[in-house]
């Protein structure tokens, strides 16, 4: 959550834009600046401010149906309108239905502050906030998806352990780090771990640690994620595939809140809430004896099922913009935007591998557009490029890195510092890529 409040302002005006947004950063305030009204309604779809201020004449869409829009979903955050003079009939319209002030313009500022700070005491919408900060890195407008999220929100309270199911890539470790934060235990760790990356051999002692000399390189004690995760969450990622000798010991943990080191004789007590993740069908699994049916049903007390990207389309135009965002953060460069044919692209293909498939598109676009405005070629162009999603998980993340790499050095003429510095890698990390591809960038070279 920000630390001050947050202000939506809403003008097609770019230049009265710019201006006012840097008089209210000035006076402390965090801004976000949209220029039309169907932009700010995405951005109010995932992120509630404390006021909105808009223009009331905007093209498209103007203040007045976009604040009727705002009042019938979100009633509690006031809007304030900024108008003409000769506006002021329909200003005075909006405030009788609701609309909690308007200021005519050439906007005095000490006006304006004054307006907002009583616009901040009459908003309910700081406790809100806080009730909804757990699920801000969950971004959705999909009602089936909003569903889900009451559902968790509800579960998140109380301790019980929650299995969440779902295709690769649908953002099944995203939900449980929001449903930790939604909990009493928000304050206390969230330990991840994804069972099928864990060899067999040391899986035991990384989820319930070892005493120094209890096996040959044991050179010190070792308390394990279990009790790294005390008073906090334990997050069983891949669940389904936790050795079937190791389910016992992982069942007798749940059930008596103790575990014991490799190599002790001592039990250590332990308070952990445990979330597990699996793409499986574990019922499947235990009728084929390859999950223990006691553990199952100890662990699918509360079960959460997301849904496919493909079955929330809704939301792409709103993931894309966010990645976009967070890759302009991440490389500190200007943001890049999606032209309308290009995200009608984005919109109509198949997402088989979910949002992780789509993020890598985006970035993929990003990476290949030159210009401000990422074109309908180059996302047709990333899209017939993205790795072949009949591969396995492993073949296809070295299929894409492998075709992204020679994106850049296609990009760069050969360039690998160049390179480099595109893929956000040092010069070293990137010529360890091209060795393990074994890719001669003199190809590339003019």
């Amino acid at each position: 959550m920000n630390i001050h409040p947050d202000i939506l302002l809403v003008d097609d005006d770019t230049s009265l834009l710019q201006l006012l947004t840097m008089r209210l950063e000035a006076s402390g305030y965090s801004v976000v600046s949209e220029t039309s009204g169907a932009d700010a309604l995405s951005y109010l779809e995932t992120t509630l401010p404390n006021v909105v201020i808009t223009d009331l004449k905007m093209d498209e869409m103007d203040g007045m149906d976009l604040f009727q829009r705002i009042h019938q979903r979100w009633p509690s955050v006031p809007v304030i309108f900024l108008t003409a003079h000769g506006s002021i009939p329909e200003a005075v319209k909006a405030t009788q239905l609701g609309a909690f002030a308007f200021l005519t313009k050439p906007i005095d500022k000490h006006e304006l502050h004054n307006c907002i700070e009583q616009a901040l005491r009459f908003n309910a919408k700081s406790e809100h906030t806080a009730n909804e900060n757990w699920r801000s890195e969950i971004i959705t407008q999909s009602h089936k998806m909003l569903e889900i999220l009451e559902q968790a929100k509800l579960v998140a309270a109380s301790d019980a352990n929650i299995l969440i199911t779902g295709q690769s890539g649908t953002g099944k470790e995203v939900l449980a780090k929001s449903i930790h934060k939604a909990s009493t235990r928000a304050d206390k760790p969230f330990i991840a771990i994804n069972c099928g990356a864990i060899p067999q051999a040391l899986f035991e002692s990384e989820l319930f640690g070892h005493k120094k000399g209890a096996f040959t390189g044991a050179t010190r004690d070792h308390e394990g994620l279990f009790k790294s995760a005390d008073h906090g969450t334990l997050f069983l990622d891949e669940i389904g595939d936790i050795p079937v000798h190791l389910q016992v010991k992982l069942l007798r943990v749940i059930q008596e809140q103790r575990i014991r080191p490799v190599g002790s004789i001592t039990d250590i007590p332990v308070n952990v809430r445990i979330i597990s993740a699996t793409h499986k069908n574990l019922l499947e699994e235990v009728n084929s004896g390859s999950f223990r049916e006691d553990l199952y049903y100890r662990l699918n007390v509360v079960n959460l099922h997301l849904i496919p990207l493909d079955e929330r389309k809704e939301d792409i135009p709103l993931l894309v913009k966010h990645f976009l965002t967070t890759i302009a953060n991440r490389t500190q460069q200007p943001i890049k935007h999606m032209s309308a044919e290009g995200m009608e692209a984005f919109i109509s293909g198949n997402w088989p591998g979910n949002i992780r498939q789509l993020a890598n598109a985006v970035e993929q676009a990003v990476a290949l557009s030159s210009g401000r405005i990422i074109s309908l070629n180059t996302v047709q162009h990333t899209l017939a490029i993205l790795p072949d999603l009949k591969l396995s998980l492993s073949d296809a993340k070295k299929a894409f890195e492998r075709d992204y790499v020679i994106q850049l050095l296609k990009m760069t003429e050969g360039n690998i510092t160049r390179a480099a510095k595109l893929a956000q890698r040092n010069r070293s990390d990137f010529h360890k890529i091209l060795k393990r591809h074994n890719i001669n960038t003199d190809h590339y070279k003019p």
